[in-house]
Parts: structure tokens; C-alpha cells; sequence
């Protein structure tokens, strides 16, 4: 198990478990070692490719890409916790005590941040397609600034409790970062639970009245931007909603010893799916957002052997023209 990993919330592999996982041991923790090696790689990767075409080719003069950007932080965020577990995996918790409340609390900063940033774009997605005259974009520098702090300064106090309960503990030479009260753990999940269920009730609403305004009209616009925000959305949700319930089923007892062993394969499989997420969304951009594929040809040009001098905005080598806007990343 990833004793150091703040969503462990169960020892299903302590030896000194009546139901032990026999050798599923070996192969989840060298399998949970490679695989969050890699998840950091790509999101540190794809992440900063992102923020790095924000920058460069928008003014972020729109509130959706405020929160783009805000979202590849709290990707990069909660990615740059994961050699930590990596570690932890092979050789046990070895960083101190000061280390494990902060990897732990970094950790879910990025995680809760992530959800209220995906709930905001949804809600600034229904906002713009409802009143499509609102006074919104001339606000936008100001609260773009605003509302990011609020969400950062949310997702930090929230965390609060963990950090004060998360310590470093010794079972059987075996030193361990988790919470040292499960009570506190049974909290931290019904939390998690149900800010996730209240954001996915909020984004559920609006993109049904969203869709109901989009069957009357025919903007493509509208219907490329919506579709790459509920694309993003729908990836989240389908990543964390397995582990968020399996978690929220660790809080019973296990009927049987089978059962058990069924459940925790099946709640170490959810959290790699989760874990993996923070470097899904760029894939997406790329797949889905047509003006972030014309930004990343750009890019690519610029640096490549056929764009030796400087590219004009309206040409990539070898690959025509296309039209180049400011207003939004899609």
C-alpha cells in the first residue's frame, strides 16, 4: 500500500492484516512506483507545454483561460507530490515528519483546487452561452485575479485538519505518513465525497440548461467551446468518481475476507486511474481544442529546422495559413 499517500485510507497490506493481499504486494508496488514516475513526467510535460502556449500566444484577457491556467497549476501542483509516493512505494516514508504534512497538504490543495476551477469554467461556460451580453469579459481582469485567489486561498484552509492529524508512524519497521486517528480519516473522505458530489451537481445543471440553449442555435463557436469544457469536465469526473466511492466504502467493514481482497485491488486500481489524470487534460487540448492544436504547430514550427527565422502569425512552414485569434485558448 502507499502508506504515505494521504488517500490510502486503509493498511490493506499490513502484515499483520487477518486478510492478507499475498502477492499482490510485490506487483502493486512496483507497478504503483513506475507509474506515478510517469504520471509525473507527463504532466510536467504536457502542463508546462500549456502554460507555456497560454503565455506566449494569449493575452488572457478571458476568464476561461484564467482558469486554464489555474488548472494546469493545480495539475502541476498535485502532480509534483507524486515522486514522493514513488519513493514511499519502494522504501517506505523516509522524509521526516515536517515533509509528510506537506506532501499530504499539497497534494490535496491541488486536488480541491482543481475540482472548484473545473465547477468555475463550467458555471462561466452557462453564464456566457445564457447572457451572452453579460458585463463579464469587461470584468475579467479584475476577477480572474480575485476569484483565483479565493479558490487557492479555499483549497489551502480546507486542508487545515490534515495537516494537523497527518503524522509519521512506525508499523512493524515500517514508517508510514497517513492520519494517526481514523476517525479524522472518515472525515477527510465524507469531505472529499461531498464537495466532489456538490460540484458534479452544479455542472450537471448547467450544462443541461446549456445544452437546451445550444439545440436552439447553431453557433459553432459556442458548441466548440462548450464541447472542450465538457470534455475536460467528463474526464475528471469518469478519473475520480471510481475512487471517491470506493474510499467512501472503506469507512464500512468488510463482510468477508474475499470481499476484502476484491475491494482494495479494486480501490488501488481506482487511484492509479485518478492519479494519472493530472496529465490527461493536455492530451485533451490537443484532441479537442482546434485553436491549442494551431498555438502548438506555431510552437513547433518556431523551433524547428523549416522555421529557422522568425514565423508570421498568419503562417506555419508546410502547413498553409490559418487565422489566428486572442480571445480564448479553444
Amino acid at each position: 500500500r502507499s502508506s504515505s499517500d494521504n488517500y490510502s485510507y486503509e493498511d490493506s497490506f499490513n502484515e499483520s492484516n487477518v486478510c492478507e493481499m499475498g502477492n499482490y504486494f510485490v506487483f502493486y508496488t512496483y507497478l504503483s512506483t513506475v507509474l506515478y514516475t510517469l504520471a509525473f513526467l507527463l504532466s510536467l510535460l504536457g502542463n508546462t507545454l500549456v502554460l507555456w502556449i497560454l503565455l506566449k500566444y494569449e493575452n488572457l484577457t478571458s476568464l476561461t483561460n484564467v482558469f486554464i491556467m489555474n488548472l494546469c497549476v493545480s495539475d502541476l501542483v498535485f502532480s509534483c507530490m507524486l515522486p514522493f509516493w514513488a519513493v514511499d512505494q519502494a522504501f517506505g516514508w523516509i522524509f521526516g515528519e515536517f515533509l509528510c504534512k506537506a506532501a499530504n497538504a499539497v497534494f490535496s490543495i491541488g486536488y480541491y483546487s482543481g475540482v472548484f476551477f473545473l465547477t468555475l469554467m463550467t458555471i462561466l461556460r452557462y453564464l456566457a452561452v445564457v447572457n451572452p451580453l453579460s458585463t463579464l469579459r469587461s470584468q475579467t481582469q479584475c476577477c480572474g485575479f480575485l476569484v483565483s485567489l479565493a479558490v487557492w486561498t479555499g483549497s489551502t484552509l480546507i486542508v487545515v485538519p490534515e495537516v494537523i492529524h497527518t503524522t509519521v508512524q512506525e508499523n512493524l519497521g515500517d514508517k508510514t505518513c497517513d492520519y494517526a486517528n481514523w476517525k479524522w480519516k472518515k472525515v477527510d473522505i465524507y469531505q472529499r465525497n461531498v464537495l466532489f458530489l456538490l460540484s458534479f451537481g452544479a455542472i450537471v445543471f448547467c450544462y443541461f440548461k446549456i445544452l437546451i440553449i445550444l439545440l436552439r442555435t447553431r453557433s459553432r463557436r459556442k458548441h466548440r467551446t462548450v464541447k472542450l469544457i465538457l470534455t475536460i469536465v467528463l474526464a475528471f469526473f469518469l478519473s475520480w468518481a471510481p475512487y471517491n466511492i470506493l474510499s467512501f466504502l472503506t469507512t464500512f467493514p468488510s463482510p468477508t475476507c474475499q470481499y476484502e481482497k476484491d475491494s482494495n485491488l479494486a480501490f488501488h486500481i481506482s487511484r492509479k486511474i485518478a492519479f494519472f489524470h493530472c496529465c490527461l487534460n493536455p492530451v485533451l487540448y490537443v484532441f479537442v481544442g482546434v485553436k491549442f492544436k494551431r498555438h502548438l504547430f506555431r510552437l513547433c514550427n518556431q523551433y524547428s529546422p523549416c522555421g529557422h527565422k522568425q514565423v508570421s502569425s498568419s503562417r506555419v512552414c508546410s502547413q498553409g495559413k490559418f487565422h489566428y485569434e486572442g480571445a480564448s485558448i479553444y
